[in-house]
């Protein structure tokens, strides 16, 4: 942080004039994920669930973020709407129907690169702010092994569309950042 030295704790906590510490009021979580749950708890964030009333269409991660956000009522309570594609070999690959279409969406990741694109957006009724990041994913080619272990453990359910870095995950990544 600007004019620390390191190994400073910080800044003083904001207080109040009576010397009441200062808390922000929630984010408003546009989502049901368990996932977006999970890394909200894990960084500490206090947060509060709302499913959002928006219906995706086409492919844009920032625009459905955008249209997630957009869609709850916050009371000018900050809003957080995440959504993420993966896209490869000039597809977006979607959530499975079954079993047999998450194996052969992993055929297709099989041995390839691919792009993780997860868009943003964080509003309030008087501002908002949007960006996105596209992680490159590269898999190792998967044998048919591979690809039934996978189905088997249950994983390609809980996370549709894409693996998870946790757990089974034949890749390696790289981040890239762009902002919108």
């Amino acid at each position: 942080m600007l004019g620390e030295t390191p190994g400073s704790p910080g800044p003083p906590p904001r207080s109040s004039a009576e010397g009441r510490p200062l808390s922000a009021p929630p984010i408003l979580l546009a989502s049901t994920s368990p996932q977006r749950r999970a890394i909200l708890g894990q960084l500490g964030i206090p947060f509060e669930v709302v499913a959002p009333s928006y219906e995706e269409h086409g492919d844009d991660p920032v625009e459905h973020a955008a249209g997630k956000a957009r869609s709850v009522d916050s009371g000018n309570q900050p809003v957080l709407g995440v959504d993420t594609i993966v896209r490869c070999a000039g597809r977006v690959l979607g959530k499975p129907g079954g079993a047999k279409e998450a194996a052969e969406m992993l055929g297709v990741l099989s041995g390839r690169t691919h792009e993780v694109v997860s868009g943003l957006c964080l509003r309030t009724d008087s501002w908002e702010e949007l960006d996105s990041e596209t992680t490159l994913v590269t898999f190792r080619p998967l044998t048919a092994h591979d690809i039934a272990a996978y189905i088997s453990s249950g994983e390609w359910r809980i996370v549709p569309g894409r693996t998870r870095s946790r757990g089974w995950a034949p890749h390696s990544s790289s981040a890239s950042r762009a902002t919108t």
